[in-house]
């Protein structure tokens, strides 16, 4: 890479020689700029993170006691001259694109990011730049979610529909980020909500930050409050990580109706291959118009792809007359490694 470079790619994972960080960086560096709290962009073992404010309880919470320091969106600080500030990314609480100022560049680090505004956290901002760095874990024209409304509807007309013959829905959706947009998006009049383990520390964070999100309930040995009735238990909604399919956990909802949400189920066979009754179409990831969008709104003439399909993107954005490449990186794909420790 050019010396002039803002940023490169090292085994580490991405860095700024001018500034001497890494953004998130897959080992263990001395100093690293987190975009947001998943664990395949926020790990262990770094000697001082910086992040943005509302990403702060997350990372606390998964990585334990380290040295953290908090910016608000559009903050700006100064590190070895390099000018660093965060900009809101739209994936899950607390994402961040992080924009380098040095020598005259000014480079975008997007993370991972969406355009569709889910109430959730603050909506994608496009940062005018000269190098834009994307993800395209969606980038194939395939991809085209549906509108939250109409997400909303499906999933309560789903849910209704089973409460109406006293059978539990059970919705398998990731801890941080899914089960947060299903839950301010649905309706609580249709039952009582219950979400695992797993899920109500996020909701926590979420709801600390100000964000919206209707009354929860546990189930099980020592869970808060009073135990659901039978027939309270054909009526809910019960939000948990894929991570409990199958196990002991689930037997206490007899026989449930049972769905998925994620991006992939936009492609036919994965609900069958998930073994649920039903996919929603849900991703915090920009679809394929949504990349488009997000690229030419950067005014970027030069593009770097860190994950996803890569090489569709590349070609995507050369037809376009951009300067693009790819950088390997170890980030993980919708929904791979993204539950948070409980």
């Amino acid at each position: 890479m050019p010396a002039e470079d803002l940023v490169v790619a090292r085994p580490e994972g991405l860095y700024c020689p001018a500034g001497d960080f890494h953004i998130d960086p897959w080992r263990p560096v001395a100093r690293a700029v987190i975009t947001h709290g998943h664990s395949d962009h926020a790990r262990v073992g770094h000697g001082h993170y910086l992040a943005h404010r509302d990403s702060g309880g997350v990372l606390q919470a998964r990585l334990g006691e380290i040295r953290l320091d908090l910016l608000d969106y559009g903050e700006a600080i100064v590190h070895n001259g390099v000018r660093i500030s965060l900009h809101p990314a739209g994936h899950v609480l607390g994402s961040a694109q992080v924009r380098l100022e040095h020598g005259g560049q000014v480079w975008v680090v997007s993370g991972d990011y969406k355009l569709q505004d889910d109430g959730t956290c603050p909506p994608f901002e496009p940062v005018r730049c000269d190098t834009f760095i994307t993800e395209s874990t969606f980038g194939l024209p395939i991809y085209r979610w549906p509108t939250q409304a109409a997400l909303v509807a499906e999933i309560n007309a789903w849910w209704a529909a089973n409460a109406a013959q006293g059978r539990c829905s059970v919705l398998f959706c990731y801890a941080f980020g899914k089960a947060q947009r299903v839950l301010h998006g649905v309706d609580p009049a249709i039952g009582p909500i219950v979400v695992h383990g797993a899920v109500e520390p996020l909701n926590e964070a979420y709801r600390a930050a100000g964000v919206a999100l209707p009354a929860t309930r546990r189930v099980g040995d020592g869970a808060p409050g009073p135990a659901l009735t039978p027939q309270e238990l054909g009526q809910a909604l019960v939000l948990a990580p894929p991570s409990a399919q199958g196990t002991p956990w689930m037997r206490r909802f007899g026989s449930y109706a049972d769905a998925f949400a994620s991006g992939w189920m936009q492609v036919r066979g994965t609900r069958r291959r998930r073994g649920v009754d039903r996919g929603f179409v849900m991703s915090d990831h920009a679809d394929w118009p949504g990349l488009q969008e997000a690229v030419k709104a950067t005014g970027a003439q030069r593009v770097i792809v860190t994950h996803g399909n890569v090489p569709v993107m590349v070609r995507w954005l050369c037809e376009q007359g951009l300067d693009a490449q790819g950088f390997h990186t170890e980030y993980g794909d919708e929904d791979a490694g993204q539950e948070p420790a409980a």
